[in-house]
């Protein structure tokens, strides 16, 4: 099923969540491999993203494989938000979204994130700044609201169709909940109900059932997926292949999947440096592993090599051996539903 953001088609109503330390060139460049309609950045600070210090530059780093991909911004400055918006829209991006859910006590410290859903003013500003800034097409990323006797979602996206955005993501959790506690699916219902721009659910969406409830709950216009997507970037194509055909596409085969971690070590090394890259793999590896027999010997094994280019042979001695036995993949049925 496609999905319209102003003037950009979209392939289908999936995407891929933006989560920080997660969401990076290779994983994102990984995903889109697989299948699905949108890629977002990690959340890039406005005031960084304008003095482009080298973090900044690599977080933002666009790519004619991740076409169409959206940057998300988050700051409290509307002049700032509106700067390094038109920066990105000069690197190659097709969509600005701006975050103002990020429950992160760092951003919402700096009245950044879902902070701002508690000051409408403020937040209406900001939309504004950065759609009269560019001529691409600007979304919005929220949760319910601040806390459960807050949750002003629909009313922000009143504000948020009046400013000139042209999508909405809602995250089914107050700030206050972090990530405990359940998605309110049915909550995103009402925010879909109180404006008329395609409105996305977002939150717990661990399987297809879970995407199955997630629209019948919220008559959301699209899911987009986060966690759901650790150590299994083709689960959002497989939400895909169910929306379109109704139909359950398999995991690969533990050969494909030793083949897709090597792929993106290979990736995270090169974007990153071999020392920062083997860091910053390990716990995709944990991800990738979880589920199968020896596992945590495994990544206890990776933990701690120290030699970058030692970690693909803990790898295949790790996976070569359950291939040979012909092991099914991880219990971890995309069919079956799981608390987050």
């Amino acid at each position: 099923m496609t999905y319209t953001i102003g003037p950009v088609e979209l392939s289908s109503n999936v995407m891929l969540a933006p989560m920080a330390g997660v969401t990076d060139m290779p994983y994102r460049r990984l995903v889109k491999s697989f299948g699905v309609g949108l890629v977002v950045s990690e959340m890039i600070a406005s005031k960084a993203m304008i003095y482009a210090n080298k973090k900044t530059l690599r977080m933002s780093t666009p790519c004619a494989d991740e076409f169409p991909m959206s940057v998300q911004l988050a700051g409290t400055n509307p002049e700032d938000v509106a700067e390094a918006a038109k920066l990105n829209e000069d690197r190659g991006a097709a969509i600005i979204d701006l975050n103002m859910g990020c429950p992160a006590k760092k951003v919402v410290n700096h009245y950044s994130g879902s902070a701002l859903m508690k000051d409408e003013v403020l937040a209406g500003k900001i939309m504004e700044g950065a759609v009269k800034a560019v001529g691409l097409p600007v979304t919005l990323k929220t949760r319910t609201g601040w806390d459960d006797s807050n949750r002003n979602a629909p009313n922000m996206a009143r504000i948020a169709q009046e400013s000139g955005i042209k999508a909405l993501v809602v995250h089914g959790r107050t700030r206050m909940q972090m990530y405990k506690g359940h998605s309110d699916w049915d909550f995103i219902g009402e925010v879909k109900d109180a404006v008329k721009l395609p409105v996305t659910g977002n939150g717990d969406v661990n399987t297809i059932e879970d995407a199955q409830r997630m629209f019948s709950c919220s008559h959301a216009d699209g899911v987009m997926i986060g966690r759901g997507t650790y150590g299994k970037p083709w689960f959002p194509s497989q939400v895909e292949h169910f929306i379109q055909t109704g139909e359950h596409k398999p995991d690969p085969s533990l050969e494909d999947q030793l083949s897709t971690i090597l792929g993106h070590y290979d990736s995270m090394l090169s974007h990153y440096g071999k020392d920062m890259g083997m860091r910053n793999m390990r716990k995709h590896i944990a991800w990738y592993s979880k589920g199968l027999p020896g596992s945590a010997e495994f990544r206890s094994s990776v933990f701690t090599c120290h030699d970058p280019d030692g970690v693909p042979d803990f790898v295949r001695a790790f996976y070569e051996p359950l291939i040979e036995r012909g092991l099914a993949t991880p219990d971890r049925d995309c069919n079956q539903s799981k608390a987050s």
